[in-house]
């Protein structure tokens, strides 16, 4: 019965995963990982609608893919032993084996590197992404093969028994299954000390139990202080000065962490636009003096959480327009700050959208520092982490 909604529920993840690593876009080439071979997807330029699609893409991943661990780790309890058996007989039961090892080490694998990287900050020896995407594909073909060789026993065994019989049965008239072909049952079964209906009740009471102290990270509002599995525990201080403030919600990375010299932010900041006859240089009143917009917009990071909030700023067509380039092929927006998040590519639709801003406000107040001070990029449907912080320089592109 615990195959069942792995059946369902992986392939969610399975696909959500691959989905996310499509919004980043490698077709620029920065999709992590980037460089990934034969594994790599078809292309597909990640839509600007709805503004809430990474937030639900990401939060299925991490949320779905969390609280379906008490169920495989219970489908791991009944099918560890089946490794330990014997040499199997036949190219069949050698194949069934196979799928078995690897998909056992996939996803545990899977699971445990990924829980290690939403609570805390590169803990690997190794590139995470890299070891992550190709465990998956490990995962993923595992996972194929093991459903094509036992989905007709699955479905017997489930046509074999009624549920709700099987719920109603108390724990004197519970006995050992028939033995059975696969070699799953035991031979010398111990007395049963639990009824199926309490082991039922006992991993879907773990489910949801994980469900309750996680989805509060990816709905937000008032769920927030339920998410108990913050993810890097990334929150605004209590004592702060932005507790309770406009600029209190979520942040990935913050300024002191980001590296940034207090001295590269001043008052005599100013944003150049690059990529038309020649540079032009806005000053903040220059901004301030442009249309400006409000969108609610929801801002999700790849480590399960997100936020919306009210950004107010200029729109990016309207800055390419100022920079002569009106009909720009792409943008990449460049930050002060250095590494591999201090610049994003945009595609076409994602400059042109009507909400993408270039913000300076957020919830009716000036960005604080850990938001992106002096200005910041938000745009709909954008993974967090290319919503680039602390902007300097926009190039538009027009090929």
């Amino acid at each position: 019965m615990f195959a069942l909604p792995l059946l369902i529920g992986l392939p969610i993840v399975i696909v959500t995963g691959l989905l996310d690593w499509m919004a980043y876009s490698p077709q620029f080439g920065q999709s992590i990982p980037s460089d990934v071979g034969f594994l790599r997807l078809p292309f597909f330029e990640w839509p600007v609608s709805p503004s809430w699609l990474f937030r639900l893409t990401e939060g299925l991943h991490i949320g779905l893919g969390m609280i379906l661990v008490p169920v495989v780790l219970a489908k791991l309890w009944s099918v560890i032993p089946k490794l330990f058996t014997g040499p199997p007989k036949g190219p069949v039961r050698a194949l069934e084996r196979l799928s078995l090892v690897l998909l056992v080490g996939g996803i545990l694998f899977e699971i445990v590197t990924g829980l290690l990287n939403i609570q805390y900050d590169y803990v690997f020896g190794f590139s995470f992404y890299l070891a992550h995407f190709v465990g998956a594909w490990v995962f993923i073909a595992a996972f194929v093969l093991h459903v094509l060789l036992k989905l007709p026993t699955m479905v017997r065994s489930l046509r074999s028994r009624s549920l709700v019989r099987e719920l109603r049965t108390p724990l004197s008239a519970t006995v050992p299954e028939p033995p059975d072909v696969h070699g799953l049952v035991a031979p010398d079964p111990d007395p049963p000390t639990m009824t199926r209906r309490g082991a039922l009740a006992l991993v879907g009471g773990g489910a949801l139990f994980v469900a309750a102290i996680t989805l509060g990270q990816t709905l937000g509002g008032r769920l927030r202080p339920t998410a108990l599995l913050l993810p890097r525990g990334r929150t605004t201080a209590p004592d702060s000065t932005e507790a309770g403030g406009p600029n209190d919600f979520p942040v990935n990375r913050t300024f002191v962490a980001s590296g940034i010299a207090a001295a590269a932010i001043t008052d005599g900041w100013a944003l150049t636009l690059n990529g038309g006859p020649s540079p032009v240089r806005l000053e903040r009143a220059d901004l301030a003096a442009m249309p400006q917009h409000t969108a609610e917009l929801p801002i999700a990071c790849v480590e399960g959480w997100s936020s919306t909030q009210t950004w107010t700023g200029v729109r990016l067509r309207d800055l390419a327009v100022a920079a002569g380039v009106p009909e720009p092929a792409s943008a990449v927006v460049r930050s002060v700050e250095v590494g591999p998040f201090a610049r994003a590519q945009l595609t076409q639709a994602q400059v042109l959208a009507p909400d993408s801003l270039l913000a300076m406000q957020v919830n009716g107040a000036e960005l604080s520092r850990d938001h992106g001070y002096p200005a910041r990029v938000i745009v709909p449907a954008l993974p967090g982490v290319h919503n680039t912080k602390w902007v300097v320089i926009i190039e538009f592109r027009r090929v």
